[in-house]
């Protein structure tokens, strides 16, 4: 969960290296470095703590003066945070310099075996064992050491890695890590995300697991772990450069939120056609889709959530079970999948490593697997047999809030797609449901244009010390996913719960004044929610409830009700969610926290 980025050209390295990791510090923030080959040598700068200290230290990037260089942005694993942990790591003596996103796995008997050599660490990382490999298989051939130190490693990485015969090119390699290349006039770059070199040239190269890429002026060359050349086709992208800027907003975060009406009619648009679902990514028949035994739906984190929204809408138009796992357990709990279940796992990045692991073992076991993803070319993406794209654009704060929308809107598609190829629908529910998918993008805005009143309940509430949520169904799935939102950039304690199940223990916890948001806009079960918000509210709960804007059932309970527009049920949670994003935002902006990185997190999560 570190971010990389490499450079090597004709202009000065290190002001590009610190541009690019500004657009890398969502991945991790506990410090940064930079290597620059400069004045017959490597010269590295690093520092704990976030990018502007190592500015600082740089003079903004005047020094080390150089025209090829790597840089790092942090997100601990293997030894605190400091000076001496943070990235570059360099080799014992000086002539290598490595930056590793991922976690070598089998770090610690590399370790003594290079300490009984001789080597000698400096750091509790995992990451100074691949430096001195390099020392220790070098001897002259930068490509032949770097396959020999790729036999060696086990666990996940891409690197960048200086070497100080070369001072016109560097190696870059990748497994189970992102990692891209990219080049322009006289330039190339390395980066773990697009957004990082969109400044500079926008035709990419994505790398495959155990593909090397030798890094020049001249261009960029491709090996095997053969040492044998290998051609690559480059990517252009296509991305507006003013979605990876805040663009006037105060945070990231605000910005992506408001963006989600645009967000969602990317995905939903293209995919429907003269009142017809078509996914170009996911074309099971209909003869297919009837031997789907299984849905198994494996996420992490907010894709999660999604997931569990999504069981109970494919359950309830497709009536095909589903179950939802958290990737990380998924594969651990010996899985009992039959060829020809069907696996879908859900990540934004594409890169999440309990959700890849997650992916590998369904294909071991002979399940057909869809992954619905964000990042064009990323791992999963490359290795699912189906890809449906969701069209968010760049996400940059950690939190998620339209990759999460843009993922309902995909399974939203999808169930209705594969109910009306079962036939478990009929033509008018089909076209209801069509219908109201088009709608979400403007229904989400409206929500936006009123979001006042949201602001005045997070001022009520800042200062909580605990906020509980309920619901029921798919209320309980974006209950999940309010909370989580409000622990993530608050730092109040918070949890959700199915409505019914609080007052099986947890109720003990609800004191005189205790805050508890009910989502309550399935009409079906609305007044069993009711009944649950109201033993709150009897032991002095208070209770802020979302409701859909035509139900006007009996809620005086309520001390504060936010009103969403209404839509079909089953897509209640992309307007739902909404005000429960807006209220984490608001919440942590009043207590001042820094609401895009927040502590001890960071975006894409690729170690296990």
């Amino acid at each position: 969960m570190c971010g990389i980025v490499g450079y090597v050209g004709r202009r000065p390295a290190a002001p590009i290296l610190l541009d690019g990791l500004s657009k890398l510090e969502y991945r991790g923030y506990d410090s940064a470095g930079l290597a620059v080959w400069a004045d017959g040598g490597i010269n590295v700068q690093k520092t704990k703590g976030r990018l502007s200290n190592l500015y600082n230290a740089t003079d903004g990037g005047k020094t080390p003066y150089g025209f090829m260089g790597i840089g790092h942005t942090r997100w601990a694993t293997h030894g605190e945070p400091s000076d001496i942990n943070s990235h570059p790591h360099t080799s014992q003596d000086g002539n290598f310099a490595v930056v590793h996103n991922g976690i070598i796995e089998n770090y610690l008997p590399l370790r003594r075996k290079l300490e009984a050599k001789g080597f000698s660490f400096r750091s509790e990382t995992d990451t100074e064992v691949i430096s001195h490999l390099f020392e220790y298989y070098y001897s002259g051939n930068l490509i032949e050491a770097t396959v020999k130190v790729m036999h060696r490693l086990e666990g996940s990485y891409a690197l960048g890695v200086l070497c100080e015969d070369f001072p016109d090119r560097f190696v870059a390699v990748r497994k189970s890590s992102p990692l891209i290349c990219a080049d322009g006039e006289d330039e190339s770059f390395i980066a773990s995300d697009v957004t990082a070199i969109l400044p500079y040239t926008r035709s990419v190269y994505y790398l495959n697991d155990g593909e090397i890429a030798l890094v020049g002026t001249d261009g960029i060359s491709f090996y095997n772990t053969d040492c044998e050349e290998i051609k690559k086709e480059h990517t252009f992208i296509e991305w507006d450069i003013s979605a990876a800027e805040k663009g006037g907003y105060e945070h990231f975060m605000m910005k992506e939120i408001e963006e989600q009406p645009k967000a969602v009619a990317d995905t939903v648009s293209p995919r429907i056609k003269d009142g017809k679902i078509t996914l170009d990514g996911f074309n099971l028949t209909a003869r297919e889709l009837e031997k789907v035994g299984k849905i198994h739906i494996a996420a992490c984190g907010s894709a999660y959530h999604a997931g569990i929204v999504g069981k109970y809408v494919i359950e309830q138009l497709c009536r095909i079970s589903v179950e939802v796992d958290v990737a990380s357990e998924f594969r651990y709990r010996n899985p009992i999948i039959n060829e020809g279940d069907l696996v879908i796992v859900i990540s934004q990045s594409g890169e999440t490593a309990d959700t890849l692991a997650a992916l590998r073992e369904a294909k071991a076991r002979g399940a057909k697997t869809l992954a619905i993803v964000n990042v064009v070319g990323s791992t999963i993406a490359l290795e699912a047999d189906s890809i449906l794209y969701t069209h968010a654009g760049p996400e940059i704060a950690v939190a998620t809030t339209k990759a999460y929308s843009t993922q309902l809107a995909l399974l939203y598609l999808l169930a209705a797609d594969m109910a009306e190829k079962l036939g478990r629908i009929s033509g008018e529910r089909y076209s209801e449901l069509v219908d109201e998918i088009e709608k979400l993008p403007e229904k989400i805005g409206e929500i936006l244009k009123n979001k006042e009143y949201v602001q005045y309940l997070a001022s009520k509430f800042y200062s909580s010390e605990s906020i509980f949520f309920i619901g029921r169904n798919t209320d309980y799935a974006v209950s999940l996913e309010g909370s989580l939102k409000l622990k993530e950039i608050s730092y109040i304690h918070s949890e959700a719960y199915a409505a019914g199940e609080l007052k099986h223990g947890t109720i003990s916890l609800i004191e005189n004044g205790t805050p508890t948001v009910a989502v309550m806009t399935g009409k079906r079960l609305f007044a069993k929610t009711a009944s649950n918000a109201e033993e709150v509210k009897s032991r002095g709960g208070i209770i802020v409830a979302v409701i859909c804007e035509s139900e006007r059932s009996e809620a005086s309970f309520c001390d504060h009700i936010i009103r969403i527009p209404d839509t079909d049920e089953v897509l209640a949670p992309s307007l739902a969610v909404i005000p429960l994003q807006l209220f984490s935002y608001y919440t942590a902006s009043l207590k001042g926290l820094d609401i895009d990185k927040p502590r001890n997190l960071a975006k894409s999560v690729t170690v296990e």
